[in-house]
């Protein structure tokens, strides 16, 4: 399928691997033009090699760490105008909420929902301007099936998905979508540090934890990053303008309730 959006503008956030690189690589292939970002300039080079090797936009890199002001401008100065935002930062670390106090907190929030928020405050109104813009917001499925080890997670991530449903209808006017999409467990380090953390809490070998995990999945697996891009970009297509202020589950049939 012809998604429609050779030669749009991307911003990419967190992109030099994981979920963020999954999305630069989808669109990427769709012939966006993307700009990618990450903390490790050797990361990121990689990222650009890989991306650019199946291309068929332009890939341009910049190292910058979007939870940080300055980095939210070094992004905007490469690419003033994006038409498409993917917004996506690390999780914050698994634990026991009983030893988190507030600059664990502020750390969270400021990354997993203030950092979006700007970003989108940064962009919307020239999409709605030009009449096209995507904005995927990368959550997580702990937003409906929160996970005890990962508390400043599920708060943050909670707060940018109630923050969403508040502006995400009155731009579709404007052909400008805004929807969250909420990874379950997908093969990327991130998970398998998670997962790793949750053995511990529950005093089981990984390995034993992992197979009893995947076993309460409809897939029987974890997800590949590469069928979480292809949602991803197709989310950001013309075919898609129909679809906003929506929670989509990318999860294999973990979750178990009915909405």
């Amino acid at each position: 399928m012809d998604l429609k959006i050779q030669g749009k503008s991307a911003i990419i956030c967190a992109s030099s691997k994981g979920l963020g690189k999954a999305c630069a690589l989808a669109l990427a292939a769709e012939g966006v033009n993307v700009l990618i970002c990450g903390r490790n300039q050797e990361a990121l080079d990689e990222a650009v090699v890989d991306i650019a090797s199946a291309a068929e936009g332009e890939v341009q890199s910049v190292v910058a760490d979007v939870t940080t002001e300055a980095g939210r401008d070094a992004l905007f100065a490469v690419c003033s105008k994006p038409d498409i935002l993917i917004n996506n930062a690390g999780g914050p670390p698994p634990g026991d909420f009983r030893n988190w106090g507030q600059q664990e907190w502020f750390e969270a929030i400021n990354a997993n929902m203030f950092s979006a928020i700007d970003m989108i405050r940064r962009s919307l109104d020239g999409m709605k301007a030009r009449r096209f813009g995507r904005i995927v917001n990368i959550t997580s499925v702990a937003v409906k099936m929160p996970v005890t080890t990962l508390g400043l997670s599920n708060g943050a991530r909670a707060g940018l998905t109630g923050f969403i449903s508040g502006i995400a209808r009155e731009p579709a006017q404007y052909n400008v979508t805004i929807n969250n999409l909420l990874p379950g467990y997908i093969a990327t380090e991130r998970m398998w540090s998670v997962l790793e953390a949750s053995a511990r809490a529950a005093g089981q070998e990984p390995e034993t934890f992992n197979e009893t995990m995947f076993g309460s999945i409809g897939a029987k697996r974890p997800g590949d990053p590469d069928e979480f891009g292809a949602v991803c970009a197709f989310l950001c297509s013309q075919q898609a303008a129909y679809i906003t202020a929506q929670n989509i589950l990318m999860d294999g049939g973990l979750f178990p309730g009915t909405l």
